[in-house]
């Protein structure tokens, strides 16, 4: 009888000790591999608002912004420069100016410029043609009133209202920069 009663306590004391190893196992940094349930249906992160489009291609784009990689909760604090180097606010907080990184090419050696960002929130809020099977993002952004080129590597995006939620907004994978030349600007 002993033997029975003991192979419950044997096979509680292998998943204890299976759990513990894999605790002890984890470390930071490294290669996570994720399976996708399902094949992405296109890599336009502006037509796409599905995790397996996400989560496939966030890498592959830069943002203007985002969230400091090392913190581990994304707050507005830990916002960081990607293609825009620096911004800011106006007064009353409806008006962002960001400096755009000089020196990013596009994969034909173009620059990448503030039309091209002028371009992609013009698409987004469909002021200009695109030819997009669908728009899934138009509503997030019906504050934004106007983008605006002040200079090459200068934009400015001007909101209905104030929306401290809007810089933020900009570090998410949907929100990548279309190369204006690409749409015959």
């Amino acid at each position: 009888m002993k033997r029975v009663h003991s192979l419950p306590r044997l096979l509680l004391l292998l998943v204890l000790t299976s759990l513990a190893t894999t605790a002890v196992a984890q470390k930071a940094g490294g290669t996570l591999r994720v399976p996708l349930s399902e094949n992405p249906t296109s890599a336009s992160l502006h037509e796409e608002s599905s995790i397996n489009a996400l989560q496939t291609f966030m890498s592959v784009y830069n943002n203007l912004v985002i969230f400091d990689q090392q913190d581990r909760i994304a707050r507005p604090e830990s916002i960081r420069p990607d293609l825009a180097t620096e911004w800011s606010w106006n007064p009353d907080n409806t008006v962002l100016t960001l400096k755009l990184r000089q020196g990013v090419k596009w994969h034909d050696g173009k620059p990448f410029t503030s039309a091209d960002v002028k371009c992609t929130w013009d698409m987004v809020q469909e002021k200009r043609t695109n030819n997009w099977r669908k728009n899934t993002h138009k509503e997030w952004y019906a504050n934004l009133k106007e983008v605006t080129v002040v200079g090459p590597y200068e934009v400015r995006f001007t909101l209905g209202r104030a929306q401290p939620a809007f810089c933020p907004s900009l570090r998410a994978a949907i929100r990548r920069s279309t190369p204006a030349m690409s749409m015959g600007a």
